[in-house]
């Protein structure tokens, strides 16, 4: 089962993704972030790179997401790019990533490709409030990705904004499960999503013998 979590820039998806793991074992579930499929920026000097709208579906390398996601799908492994957020380069190295029964997405952009769209059994839309999602985002491209205030604000307003009013927001209308708000542990959309991924993974040990023993586990906990 391939699960999409979609939403605006630091809106929650990553947080909500964290908790169906701890809620259903990450024996059984992947995480993947669609972040890792940027395109590189080689050809482009330094002091340019920072200038590419990165909110734009263009600049992911979607046909090969799209085809690991295929692979994994198969129960084959895949080796995802390591992209550098500083240099916006790719790394020469990869990792190797193997199959699970669950495969969780998160992207801002994963229901804007209609071909990547296609490929989720169930597509979850993060909602958050716009001065939350900004407060968030400063803080995570300081600390994590080694960027400046100004330099978050200026692409904020530029791209990132205007991005999502094109192309984030209107896909809200394609997903099967809204949350609103601050996610909570016990929040009824991530119950609900809880409940159907375990009634998979028991339709999948019946049909698997391999599975039974993760199955027990599962109902264990």
């Amino acid at each position: 089962m391939i699960i999409g979590i979609c939403g605006g820039t630091a809106s929650g998806k990553t947080i909500f993704a964290k908790k169906i793991v701890e809620l259903v074992g990450e024996e059984f579930v992947l995480y993947l972030d669609h972040d890792a499929y940027y395109l590189g920026l080689e050809e482009l000097p330094p002091s340019l790179r920072c200038e590419k709208n990165f909110d734009h579906p263009d600049s992911l390398d979607n046909a090969l997401f799209i085809t690991h996601l295929q692979q994994l799908r198969a129960n084959q492994p895949i080796d995802q790019p390591i992209y550098d957020f500083t240099t916006h380069r790719r790394t020469p190295n990869t990792c190797r990533i193997s199959p699970k029964p669950i495969i969780l997405v998160d992207g801002i952009l994963i229901f804007a490709v209609e071909h990547l769209r296609w490929l989720f059994d169930i597509k979850v839309y993060i909602d958050a409030e716009p001065d939350i999602r900004l407060t968030r985002r400063l803080q995570r491209d300081i600390f994590e990705r080694g960027r400046t205030p100004q330099s978050v604000i200026e692409q904020y307003l530029k791209t990132v904004r205007p991005m999502h009013q094109q192309f984030v927001e209107p896909s809200k209308h394609v997903a099967d499960i809204i949350i609103h708000g601050k996610i909570e542990k016990h929040n009824t959309g991530l119950d609900l999503l809880v409940t159907k991924i375990k009634a998979y993974l028991a339709d999948v040990s019946r049909a698997t013998p391999a599975y039974t023993g993760q199955q027990t586990a599962l109902e264990e906990s």
